[in-house]
């Protein structure tokens, strides 16, 4: 793994960028960009933002990287959205949950090389080894409440993977849940996605899928939910492991909801971990240290370093870090014991309330490590 800030002084821009590249096949590129606040519109913000993105590409750490994957954490998405430019070949994801470093947007990159990128039946797909990568983004409803847009958009996307022939329990492999008013409207949605899961063959004795819902307002007014995937075709059952940390962490179908709290996927060059949504949290599916910002984030850490270690990896292989948070006025505190703690790796901290309102922060992420099998063909 390598870790390097780029500052691009004439554009106010920082990008924090994390690399996994082989000497042989497919290279991986983390890029969280930000922008200086400069008492100036969104547009000229994001116009900054834009210029980045355009440069990254032919800088020599970037050789051969191609753009799969953005995220854009807006501070206004219903008049923001709209201002954007359209690329239709690539994976957009546009949620609000206000970047919290003053800024008005932040964006998460996510880039390969050597990967034939498509687009097919409105998925960005990435090939390469007989492995087929599938990423929707930006999936909504606008008719009925939380629940049946909940219902409305997992069938779509499994109608979608259908033509993939692939299904929701044996292809998907993440999810991201955004929840407009968290707090009234995220029960409507687990129910929702809970009985789409019985019928799809998801349940307690089988499996779930690794997950992050959390609170965010897409761009519509009328969806009251956002969802965004990555599915995988052309992998073994094997290959896929889940993470549990009991120590630490109880199954989440013991309080109501359906999702896994990890996932590795192993290939035969490295091995991915995609940690969902975590929170400062016990074994019995409690809320641990109410009120206290600090002491929740450094469970939530522990949480995941159980997590990662259980997948055979640690902090060191992390490639992005996105954090969410309740209240602003815990920026201040968060941000410092981010800088302290991880230094090196790229993170982008947001408004954007958890699922319970007693917890104060949530975070996610991505790690990969150099792993040799081979039983499997290579990422």
């Amino acid at each position: 793994m390598n870790y390097k800030n780029i500052h691009f002084e004439d554009l106010g821009v920082t990008a924090e960028c994390a690399s996994f590249r082989p000497e042989e096949g497919v290279g991986e590129w983390h890029v969280m960009l930000h922008v200086e606040p400069r008492s100036e519109t969104f547009q000229q913000q994001l116009d900054r933002i834009y210029q980045t993105e355009d440069r990254l590409p032919s800088l020599p750490d970037f050789q051969g990287a191609q753009y799969v994957l953005k995220r854009y954490f807006l501070s206004d998405s219903t008049n923001q959205q709209p201002l954007m430019r359209q690329e239709p070949n690539l994976a957009i994801s546009t949620i609000q949950q206000q970047p919290l470093d003053g800024s008005k947007v932040a964006a998460w990159l996510y880039m390969v090389s050597d990967t034939q990128l498509s687009v097919e039946h409105g998925a960005v797909v990435g090939e390469h080894n007989g492995y087929r990568h599938i990423w929707r983004m930006g999936m909504t409803a606008t008719e009925g409440d939380s629940a049946r847009q909940t219902k409305t958009v997992l069938e779509d996307y499994e109608q979608m993977l259908r033509q993939f022939g692939a299904t929701l329990a044996d292809n998907c492999i993440r999810t991201w849940f955004f929840v407009r008013d968290v707090d009234t409207q995220y029960a409507g949605m687990v129910r929702a996605r809970r009985e789409n899961f019985v019928r799809e063959g998801l349940t307690p004795e089988t499996h779930y899928i690794a997950s992050t819902g959390i609170g965010g307002c897409p761009a519509d007014t009328k969806a009251l939910i956002q969802l965004g995937t990555y599915a995988l075709t052309g992998f073994q059952p094997e290959q896929q492991r889940y993470l549990y940390a009991k120590t630490h962490l109880n199954p989440t179908y013991e309080y109501g909801v359906t999702f896994e709290r990890g996932t590795r996927m192993e290939y035969g060059d490295r091995s991915h971990i995609f940690i969902s949504g975590t929170a400062s949290i016990n074994n019995r599916g409690e809320v641990v240290h109410v009120g206290d910002i600090r002491q929740q984030t450094l469970r939530m850490w522990e949480n995941v370093e159980m997590l990662l270690r259980e997948g055979g990896m640690d902090y060191s292989d992390v490639m992005h870090l996105v954090v969410y948070l309740r209240d602003t006025g815990d920026y201040e505190v968060v941000s410092e014991m981010f800088r302290k703690r991880f230094p090196q790796i790229p993170t982008v901290i947001t408004l954007a309330p958890v699922c319970r309102p007693t917890w104060l922060i949530e975070m996610e992420c991505v790690a990969v490590r150099k792993t040799y099998n081979s039983h499997y063909p290579a990422l």
